[in-house]
Order: structure tokens, then C-alpha cells, then sequence
């Protein structure tokens, strides 16, 4: 695996620049080997992300949602095919090159949070910005900007994760998500540990987030309440997308309760 450091910087002056699509998977396949077996997760999945979309992808369990998933976000590479951010092929990069991609341009929510428990609210905001390099005073303002920006309360930064509710911790997550000024979000299940009250509260907060701040926001979930808040739904099946259809704003569990 290389590490095509023209390839990252290529991705970095050019993501965001429309008309090009934030994220393009082509042809993906991807093949896990568990002991003698091969499980072939992904079979061609074909999916183009642009800037500004809110876009929900749907299946059941073992559909390949948490797969794409990994390969969208760097975490993985694919087996065959090619990934593309703001048109840069980074399908062949090696773990250094994702990391820095993944740190800059991609915010992750996680459906059990993800918090660090040891570390303060504050702090769990602040991570990503750590390794870039950002000054001190810059990086609080950043984290009160984000925490502001998820509906979260400035009380909660002195405390610990689990000092928290589950609506609370999530939002801490989409705060640490967004506190670099990422130009994709991808969610993972982030309404799936939450009770319908909350969920309704989360996924408005991911509409208003797309629309007023214009972020770019894929959602994996199997809910049909939240893939409704998107704007298109894509559905996934065997590892292929075998559907697309527009979203009914009506349906959105923020609008049902």
C-alpha cells in the first residue's frame, strides 16, 4: 500500500469545489476472508455523493451498509474499484495518507457515541483538531462554535461522557464531528441508541445542519423515519444498490412526533 502524498494534496485544494462530487465509490467490491471462507461484503457498489446532499442509505443487517461505510469514510480500502474525494482517486492510499484525509475533511457519527469516558467533554470535542496543529485559543473557540452549533449546553464541557444522557452524548459526537469543519459527515445507525423523543430532536438537528451550514451528511440506518429527514435514499442490498427513490419530508420522525 502507498502513500501518494500528491494524491492527498490534490484531494485537500480541490474538496468542495462544485461541481464535483464530494465522495465516489465505482465499481466497488470488496472480500473478506474469514478462515477458509470468502464473504464478498460489497459486489460493485456504484454511489456518487455531491456537495450539499443529505443522503440516506438503507438495508438490512448484512446488506454491506457498515462496509460501505468503512471504504467512504478511509477506514478501508476496497478489494476492486476506486474511490474517489473531490475527484481524487484515493482508492490505493496507505493508512498515514487516509488518516490525515479522514482527520480533515470527514466527520464520523457512531450510534454508541464513541466518547472517550476518560476524557472531559471539552476534550473529546477538541480531538480531532489536536494533530493539526491549531493554537490553543483557537481550538476553544472552535469547540464552544461546534458544541454551539449541535444545540449543546456549555454546562456539559467540564464534565465526563457518562455524566450524560444518551441525546446529550450524541450530540457531543456530531459536535467533535463537525468541530473541524469537515466537508462530509458519515453517520452510522446515530438515532439507533436513542429513545423516539430523542431521535426526533437528533435527526432534526442533522436536517438544520444541512440546510443552514450546508453539509454534506450520509446516513447508514435501517430506519425509515430517519432516512426520510435525507434528502434521497439509496437502498442497498447483497452489497449492490438496488434502489433510489426521493425522500418524503413527511415521514421524517422529526415531523411525527
Amino acid at each position: 500500500m502507498t502513500t501518494d502524498y500528491r494524491a492527498v494534496a490534490g484531494a485537500e485544494s480541490t474538496l468542495g469545489q462544485s461541481p464535483r462530487p464530494v465522495l465516489e465509490l465505482v465499481d466497488v467490491h470488496k472480500v473478506y476472508r474469514v478462515g477458509e471462507v470468502r464473504v464478498h461484503a460489497l459486489r460493485g457498489l456504484t454511489i456518487r455523493i455531491m456537495p450539499g446532499e443529505f443522503v440516506a442509505v438503507m438495508g438490512p443487517s448484512g446488506s454491506g451498509k457498515s462496509t460501505f461505510l468503512n471504504i467512504a469514510g478511509l477506514l478501508d480500502v476496497p478489494t476492486r474499484g476506486r474511490v474517489y474525494l473531490a475527484g481524487r482517486d484515493v482508492s490505493k492510499l496507505g493508512e498515514r495518507a487516509r488518516a490525515r484525509l479522514r482527520n480533515r475533511f470527514i466527520g464520523f457519527v457512531f450510534q454508541q457515541f464513541n466518547l472517550i469516558p476518560r476524557l472531559t467533554i471539552y476534550e473529546n470535542i477538541e480531538l480531532p483538531l489536536v494533530p493539526r496543529g491549531i493554537p490553543r485559543r483557537r481550538r476553544r473557540r472552535l469547540v464552544l462554535r461546534a458544541l454551539r452549533e449541535s444545540e449543546g449546553d456549555p454546562s456539559w464541557l467540564p464534565k465526563k461522557p457518562l455524566q450524560l444522557s444518551g441525546g446529550q452524548q450524541q450530540r457531543v459526537a456530531i459536535a467533535r464531528a463537525i468541530v473541524g469543519r469537515p466537508r462530509l459527515i458519515l453517520a452510522d445507525e446515530p438515532t439507533g441508541a436513542l429513545d423516539r423523543s430523542t431521535a426526533a430532536k437528533i435527526a432534526s438537528l442533522f436536517v438544520r445542519l444541512n440546510r443552514e451550514e450546508s453539509l454534506t451528511i450520509v446516513v447508514v440506518t435501517h430506519d425509515p423515519e430517519l432516512a426520510h429527514c435525507a434528502r434521497r435514499i439509496l437502498r442497498i442490498r447483497d452489497g449492490r444498490i438496488v434502489g433510489e427513490e426521493g425522500a418524503r419530508p413527511e415521514r421524517c420522525i422529526a415531523h411525527t412526533i
